[in-house]
């Protein structure tokens, strides 16, 4: 009995309906094209390719490369039907999973300095992979993009994540400015009355029922 689908086999499935790949091309492909916003363990995504073929949504053929060979997978009629009745059904929405912030909530249990170091890697780590997408629009803007066709799309993609990214190096510069005028013991710290007001006024505004 074949595997059920997920939406990892659907993303590799929308992969393929771009072109033919390898399962090492397919893994290399989600990390470029979906890591930012559905990171997946290599391991996992070598075997999804197999499961599309189980459901009869892509099939395999091998082909050498010098004195190697190796799998190719192409989608099918089928893949394609599956594909276009998948992606207009509801999804999950976003999930923020950050372990830094874990770090930040439990702040008590370590020291300010610990703090600030904490922020300061959640900036860093969304400049950078701020900076991992600087190839893209280059790419297409020089006219070297690989799907053309599919680039008004994919900007809709491109723009959540950078302003995503955008967002949390904000929060970072005024966290840190924050904590920094904060004293060395973090109990006496005093919370930002101000902030809380804003965001009760916020969550006022949009809490269901309330008039």
């Amino acid at each position: 009995m074949a595997t059920a689908l997920t939406p990892t086999s659907y993303a590799i499935l929308g992969l393929l309906a771009l072109k033919p790949w390898s399962t090492y091309e397919l893994a290399q492909q989600m990390e470029r094209a979906l890591g930012q916003f559905w990171p997946r363990a290599e391991s996992r995504l070598y075997e999804e390719p197999k499961k599309l073929v189980a459901h009869g949504l892509a099939r395999p053929s091998s082909e050498m490369v010098g004195q190697r060979p190796r799998t190719i997978y192409t989608i099918t009629a089928k893949g394609r039907r599956a594909l276009e009745s998948w992606v207009p059904l509801p999804g999950e929405g976003a999930v923020l999973e950050c372990e830094e912030l874990i770090k930040v909530f439990f702040a008590e249990h370590a020291t300010k300095a610990d703090l600030l170091a904490t922020v300061a890697r959640i900036r860093e780590r969304s400049e950078r992979q701020l900076g991992t997408q600087a190839r893209f629009p280059r790419a297409y803007l020089d006219g070297q993009g690989p799907f053309p066709e599919r680039l008004a799309w994919v900007i809709l993609v491109t723009k959540f994540l950078v302003e995503f990214h955008l967002m949390v190096e904000r929060w970072a510069d005024w966290a840190t400015d924050v904590v920094e005028r904060w004293p060395d013991d973090l109990a006496a710290a005093p919370p930002d009355w101000e902030t809380l007001e804003e965001h009760a006024a916020i969550t006022r505004a949009r809490a269901p029922g309330d008039t």
